[in-house]
């Protein structure tokens, strides 16, 4: 049996119906407010990050302003720059003036933070750790794609492991390219032209290990006193990447040059751990972000430099002998030993993530 409602009851009814309405639509609008207060921005190059402080930061780059860790280095400083609104200011110290022109000392430094990042080849890391010669064991790597894969892959986050132990982070690879070797003595076609040269060779075992076994005289030089002991005869060449060879104007005490290919040559964008674990998770990302940039950039700019700069150093009067592939097997053949021994060093695990 129904209940019947008067007017009155009726009318008290639907008034109390219309509040509950009023008051679930403010709720639940609130509550959709709310969400989208707390919705995270999409990340992109053109998003801006507030950090927690401000922040000055030194960078060390090895080689001069003209060559292209410079120039991505400078890119890199605006971005940064731009994204956290000035908050975050980097300055840039090239050829090594921050350590005297000691590039281990310059990395050293960034692992005490007396410099905040670096630009450093891992050639120079290896007086760290062995491992990090598996890049740039003679003819491992032969050719940028292959390198792209390993930096890209397994090899490369195997290293930024190796990196991040020294107290290093590792925010991106750039590239110094492949190295070549020049003289003042002879054109080197063949192994033998090699026996009794002095060449001079950063610290690097691995390396030291590799002209041993070509009868050379390999002598552990920093950088920035390689024009100098070839000018005055202390050595007799020296081995570098074309860039280099060319900004470095090492063309006026050098005769010869030979495009060999022998050794792949990453560059790590290194900032020191502590000071990267102490900044918020935005601004680490920032970081990342803006570095593996400048480090595309970087590498692209020295594959697009090669063929121009060896151009350059032909007309700057070298004599070039680029090795055929039948020529570069007989150096090869001959290094077997100094990838063996550094399998036993390195490990067959990282040496083949390198290789494949």
């Amino acid at each position: 049996m129904g209940i019947a409602l008067t007017r009155r009851e009726g009318g008290l009814m639907k008034k109390l119906f219309g509040i509950g309405l009023s008051i679930f639509l403010t709720i639940a609008l609130a509550a959709c407010g709310s969400q989208n207060a707390a919705a995270p921005q999409e990340s992109g190059s053109s998003s801006t990050t507030a950090p927690a402080k401000e922040l000055n930061l030194k960078i060390s780059v090895t080689v001069s302003e003209k060559d292209s860790w410079a120039i991505a280095t400078k890119q890199w400083i605006e971005e940064v720059e731009k994204r956290t609104n000035g908050k975050i200011k980097m300055k840039m110290y090239a050829n090594e003036s921050l350590s005297n022109g000691n590039q281990p000392k310059g990395i050293e430094a960034v692992q005490n933070g007396s410099t905040d990042i670096s630009l450093h080849s891992t050639i120079i890391y290896s007086v760290l750790d062995p491992k990090f010669s598996a890049p740039s064991l003679p003819w491992l790597i032969p050719s940028y794609e292959q390198a792209d894969k390993a930096m890209n892959g397994k090899a490369g986050e195997m290293l930024k492991e190796v990196i991040r132990s020294k107290g290093i982070e590792p925010l991106a690879y750039g590239e110094s390219g492949y190295r070549q070797i020049t003289n003042s003595k002879r054109p080197i076609e063949k192994p033998e032209d090699l026996k009794g040269l002095k060449i001079r060779t950063p610290s690097m075992e691995m390396m030291v290990s590799t002209y041993k076994e070509f009868g050379g005289d390999p002598t552990v030089m920093n950088f920035a006193e390689v024009f100098t002991s070839l000018q005055q005869g202390v050595i007799d060449g020296q081995e570098n990447p074309l860039p280099i060879i060319l900004n470095s104007k090492l063309y006026e005490v050098q005769d010869h040059l030979t495009v060999w290919n022998y050794m792949y040559d990453p560059i790590v964008f290194g900032m020191n751990k502590k000071l990267f674990d102490s900044l918020d998770p935005q601004t680490q990302e920032m970081f990342r972000e803006t570095a593996q940039a400048a480090a595309k950039h970087q590498i692209q700019l020295n594959r697009e430099a090669d063929a121009k700069v060896l151009a350059e150093l032909k007309e700057k009067g070298m004599q070039v002998v680029e090795l055929t592939p039948e020529q570069t097997k007989a150096f090869q053949e001959q290094v077997a030993p100094v990838i063996d021994k550094y399998e036993e060093i390195i490990g067959k695990e990282m040496l083949d993530a390198f290789r494949n």
